[in-house]
């Protein structure tokens, strides 16, 4: 069996296991291989009842006493029982089980496992796991893989379907060079495959999954090494002078400038007046002022005759910084067009021949900016804003429209310089670490659910005031088995909770597009006063009127998301508040959400993100950002990263080449670390 066997090869897997397995994207035996566990549960010796806790799974030996019950919800049957040891009860509830009421016995004792909640004020285990006391103490001590699902595939046929292809599969050479292995004491990479789906213990499985890390590290780093090269070589036929007219701008902005905005936009400038083109990334906070570096760029390369365009993940946000950007540059007699995949084929057939012909001189978009009918005059400079919304392919796509133009790339994503340095080391790094004197500081809470209350008066108020609200939940509908907020529900809980007349609307990803902008325009023009949403706003728009933010289930958020989202208020010239809503007991949990409590600094809270997520919180809850590994987290793994990236740049050319030679499946694994930037 080979890497690219299409995965019908394993025995077990027909054409519809097949169709399923590719709902997540696995085509290929490597691609099954690759297709890590999300966690493992480890089966210990049963508990004591009166021993259990909140929010942690656990195994009890108990009897079951009385009889089962069975009730209807909607389309669920759910089964409660109730068992007993020697100190103490608890409630077990199941869901879609009915045949239970057959099969276990009162009176009997059996093995209990599952994850421990609280619900109506009672602690009750939830969908718990049955077994014999035989079949259980045979399992003990020993890690089982808990695989990424989707609708129509267990973990037991992944895990079967794994197992088979460990093996038969010919697994390929090597290719971490034997020296660096070696120095960074690496295990095998057929050994740590086999290791992380099925390790003996956890030791063995940190170190398979140490090896993994480093590979994809090391791979994304040899990726960037070959993009800096390319670069590199590169000379610019748009080489660009000073204009006098961004002096002009920058007089009539209604305030000044920062010393981090003047010190980062005099770094551009020199970048665009040499000989070679610019490849920078303009990190900065949220609100310290990125959007007028990107204007000032787009101003110097129309006033030097060139176009210019900038690309953007929504087309509400196109048509914001559109807007934007009509009212700033009118004074210059600038060429403004909009180009988003909601126009007619007529407007856009117009669009793309004022493009060819030079009537326009900046472009505003999203990826409708790098389709095939789109042919620039003069393309000399590339912004995208956001960037970890679009892959190198897509910048790359965007870039060979101009025959290599200047490239500016602005992220809101706080990564500390350490570590941006190594994952954009194909760009410089430009950092605004300072916001404008006239930003109100955000007032942040962190509290439990019985604030709920107050916090909806809140809101009420600042809606009577004529400002807006974000209600951020973690999921879309109703899960029986997890008691985090659901947009679609919370909507409705509002809607009773807060004033009548307040409008109230929800938004989440599993949206229409056309829907999703209908309900962000609506909200960004004041016709929603408090919008229902998941953290597909975390791109979002501009909304000056928003002034507050309520996360519920704060604590399931990674810090440097949870800064995102905060983002999204603070805007105008109305103070901002941010309540993050904790429903966890976990001291921990509350010690995380206070660092936000504390601080409205990014770099801040990315910082001590890193420091506080150690080795063992290897399957937490993954950042939001631009890196998209399979195994790596660029937090947990942060000094890994930076060991991989040591180990290429001390690469000479030749072993880099002896690499690629012995092993030729790699230069496409390449390509696919490229799109992660």
């Amino acid at each position: 069996m080979k890497y690219s066997d299409r995965i019908n090869v394993i025995k077990g897997i027909g054409e519809k296991t097949e169709k399923v397995f590719q709902k997540l994207g696995i085509e290929t035996v490597q691609d099954l291989i690759e297709h890590y566990p999300r966690g493992y549960e480890e089966f210990q010796k049963p508990v004591p009842i009166a021993e259990l806790r909140e929010g942690e799974t656990f195994t009890i030996e108990a009897v079951l006493f009385g009889s089962l019950t069975l009730r209807r919800v909607r389309n669920l049957k759910i089964i409660n029982g109730k068992v007993k040891d020697s100190s103490g009860s608890i409630n077990l509830t199941w869901f879609n089980m009915p045949f239970l009421q057959k099969t276990l016995r009162t009176g009997t004792y059996y093995i209990f496992r599952g994850k421990v909640i609280r619900k109506n004020g009672v602690l009750v285990i939830e969908q718990p796991a049955i077994y014999q006391k035989q079949d259980y103490y045979k399992l003990l001590n020993i890690l089982q893989p808990i695989y990424p699902l989707t609708e129509g595939l267990t973990n037991g046929v992944v895990t079967k379907s794994i197992r088979q292809a460990l093996s038969d599969l010919d697994f390929a050479k090597d290719y971490i060079p034997k020296k660096v292995a070696k120095e960074f004491m690496l295990m095998d990479r057929t050994k740590a495959i086999k290791e992380v789906h099925f390790p003996k213990d956890r030791s063995s499985m940190m170190k398979a999954r140490k090896r993994l890390v480093f590979d994809e590290f090391f791979l994304y780093s040899l990726a960037l090494r070959h993009l800096k090269e390319q670069k590199a070589k590169l000379k610019t036929k748009y080489r660009m002078e000073e204009r006098p007219e961004c002096n002009r701008l920058i007089n009539s902005f209604p305030y000044k400038l920062t010393k981090a905005q003047l010190r980062v936009w005099q770094e551009i400038k020199k970048d665009l007046c040499s000989n070679y083109g610019m490849n920078r990334l303009v990190q900065g906070d949220v609100g310290s002022g990125k959007t007028v570096l990107a204007i000032l760029s787009l101003l110097l390369a129309v006033k030097n005759g060139y176009q210019a365009s900038m690309m953007v993940p929504t087309e509400v946000l196109a048509k914001q910084h559109y807007r934007s950007l009509m009212d700033m540059l009118d004074q210059f007699g600038v060429n403004i067009c909009l180009l988003v995949g909601s126009m007619t084929a007529k407007e856009k057939r117009e669009a793309y021949e004022r493009i060819k012909n030079h009537e326009v001189d900046i472009i505003v978009g999203t990826h409708a900016l790098i389709q095939e009918k789109v042919e620039y005059a003069s393309l000399g400079l590339v912004i995208t804003d956001e960037q970890h919304r679009f892959g190198v392919k897509q910048r790359e796509a965007l870039m060979s429209k101009g025959g290599q133009p200047h490239v500016l790339v602005m992220s809101a994503t706080p990564i500390p310089r350490t570590l941006a340095i190594i994952l954009y080391g194909d760009l410089d790094i430009s950092i605004v670490d300072e916001l404008p004197a006239m930003r109100l500081p955000i007032k942040n809470c962190v509290v439990g659910t019985n604030y709920r209350p107050n916090a909806y008066r809140f809101i009420d108020k600042q809606v009577a005031l004529g400002r807006q609200a974000y209600v951020i939940c973690p999921m879309v509908e109703e899960s029986e088995q997890m008691e985090a907020e659901n947009v679609i529900d919370y909507t409705e809980t509002l809607k009773e909770a807060l004033a009548p007349g307040v409008t109230i609307e929800y938004l989440h990803g599993k949206m229409k597009p056309k829907e999703k902008n209908d309900v962000m325009e609506r909200f960004a023009n004041g016709e929603i006063s408090v919008l229902v949403s998941t953290t597909v706003v975390e791109v979002g728009v501009n909304v000056p009127n928003a002034t507050v933010m309520m996360v519920e289930n704060a604590q399931r958020f990674g810090l440097a998301q949870l800064h995102q989202l905060r983002g999204r208020v603070g805007r105008g010239e109305y103070q901002s508040y941010c309540i993050f809503v904790c429903d966890s007991n976990s001291k921990e949990a509350w010690e995380r959400l206070d660092i936000l409590n504390k601080s409205n600094d990014g770099f801040f809270i990315a910082g001590e993100d890193l420091r506080l997520r150690g080795p063992g919180d290897i399957f937490g809850i993954r950042q939001s950002g631009s890196m998209e590994f399979k195994m790596a987290d660029i937090f947990t793994d942060a000094e890994l990263l930076k060991a991989a990236a040591e180990a290429v740049k001390s690469l000479q050319d030749n072993e880099v080449y002896r690499i690629f030679e012995e092993n030729p499946y790699l230069e496409e694994k390449i390509l696919s670390q490229k799109n992660t930037l």
